[in-house]
């Protein structure tokens, strides 16, 4: 074994016991902070008590589905299927239901951390390293910390459709998880263009057949919802939950609502016009990224899309920053020099951006508010009921922080896939430019040492687990 080998057999294992490391004590801080607060202040399950009695309801007294209040602005919102798979959490006692679902939440962010860098084709201990640090970050990013407060089902739905575009290609049922989130919470939907777009046909074909099931199942077990959810335009009532000109309305048409001083009627024409832009242009650079080889890129960039187009995205549906900043970390951990630089350095920004600071920063005496730089320097309480209806310098910004990061994102995305397409076609020399072939029996010259180096060293610079040793 040379002193090279060595050195990078030494430089692997620190790096593996760093990285557990940091996942132990991430894990064990939030542990610690959920049980030295009283369970309410951390884990009050308030959206996860909804779907219960939704799906509680939906067993007992269907008509009531739509037709009930938790409290004042709260309801539930979501199709009729979703309710139906509430309903069968209902044998379980609500303690154990409640623990549960936050239990598995918490599981899902390490989940999609590993599959996203699964889709980027890490293997092996480069793959280990990377999802234990970055899933040791992006658990503590607000959207996740705010899901699990709430008990919400956002970070399973995220988990759903990542593990189901990370299967290959050649599963049949490959779609049907797409299908399936799209069934309880319609955002999802976003991913069958984005699929047809990127060539899949089958994938796409299962996805809007299962989501078309899921529509059957509702009408033949709940079709008095059904009616309602589906044929009265109540899924387009943006105002069933809250207000779209609220700071946790992290969405195109809440920003707009708030640049109009709260009037949704006056936004409305505006924000149709740009999330169609948007909305297209989002999923044609999913599509493109998927098709030039970059699936994990691809799979971002269309749920960014579906953040910003869609009418309603609180604050805690953002948990798409988990594959975002495990992109970025797979990122960094493929290249080398300036690229890995800049990786790095977008992945802290994000995690800045992100981040759920801790509670003894906030306060009237301290610059971060109860959201962290979510309404930074706002000289308001950023409720959930509050409407920002006269934002002034640095609120313009900090009021609408998820959906311009959003925007920024989306585009830096974008600039990768036309940057990968002009370099491709760079690549794709004409045959007319072609080096002419030697007559025969002409002596080639001398190969130089990149040659001569042949095709192991190429590989070796393209495949991040050549960098670590295996054992």
């Amino acid at each position: 074994m040379t002193a090279r080998a060595g050195g990078q057999r030494r430089y692997a294992r620190l790096a593996l016991w760093l990285a557990g490391g940091l996942l132990a004590v991430s894990f064990a801080g939030y542990a610690a902070e959920v049980l030295l607060h009283p369970i309410g202040q951390m884990l009050t399950g308030f959206d996860f008590h909804i779907f219960l009695l939704a799906g509680r309801h939906a067993l007992r007294h269907p008509a009531l589905v739509y037709g009930w209040k938790f409290t004042r602005a709260v309801r539930f919102v979501y199709p009729p299927f979703a309710a139906l798979v509430f309903a069968a959490v209902q044998a379980l006692p609500t303690r154990v239901a409640r623990d549960s679902m936050m239990l598995v939440s918490f599981a899902a962010t390490p989940l999609t951390v590993w599959l996203t860098l699964g889709q980027m084709g890490l293997r092996g201990r480069t793959k280990l390293i990377t999802a234990m640090a970055t899933s040791a970050v992006a658990i503590w990013m607000w959207p996740v910390i705010w899901s699990l407060h709430l008990g919400q089902i956002e970070p399973l739905l995220m988990l759903l459709v990542v593990w189901d575009l990370s299967r290959p290609d050649r599963r049949p049922l490959k779609g049907a998880g797409i299908g399936l989130a799209a069934g309880i919470k319609l955002v999802p939907l976003i991913f069958i263009p984005y699929l047809l777009l990127a060539r899949k046909f089958r994938q796409a074909a299962v996805a809007t057949g299962t989501f078309a099931a899921t529509i059957a199942v509702g009408f033949i077990a709940l079709p008095g919802p059904s009616t309602r959810w589906w044929l009265t335009g109540y899924m387009f009532n943006t105002s069933k939950n809250g207000s779209v000109a609220s700071l946790v309305d992290q969405s195109l048409l809440g920003l707009l609502t708030r640049a109009n001083g709260g009037n949704l009627a006056a936004a409305k024409p505006v924000w149709l016009v740009l999330a169609a832009v948007i909305g297209a242009a989002g999923v044609l650079t999913a599509a493109a990224l998927a098709r030039s080889g970059r699936p994990a890129h691809g799979m971002v960039a269309c749920a960014f899309t579906g953040l910003l187009v869609s009418p309603i995205s609180w604050d805690n549906h953002w948990v798409w920053v988990v594959p975002l900043i495990a992109l970025l970390a797979g990122s960094a951990a493929q290249a080398t020099g300036r690229v890995r630089a800049a990786s790095l350095a977008a992945a802290a920004l994000v995690v800045v951006a992100f981040g759920a600071w801790p509670d003894h920063l906030h306060g009237p005496a301290t610059l971060l508010p109860q959201r962290a730089f979510l309404g930074w320097f706002s000289t308001k309480e950023p409720a959930m009921e509050l409407v920002a209806l006269h934002l002034r310098g640095a609120e313009v910004l900090t009021w609408n922080l998820y959906v311009l990061a959003g925007a920024v994102i989306l585009a830096a995305l974008a600039w990768t896939a036309v940057a990968g397409r002009s370099a491709g076609r760079a690549q794709e020399q004409p045959a007319s430019e072609q080096p002419a072939q030697k007559p025969p029996g002409e002596a080639s010259p001398e190969p130089g040492p990149a040659a001569q180096a042949g095709p192991a060293s190429t590989e070796s610079a393209g495949d991040p687990a050549a960098r670590w040793p295996a054992n």
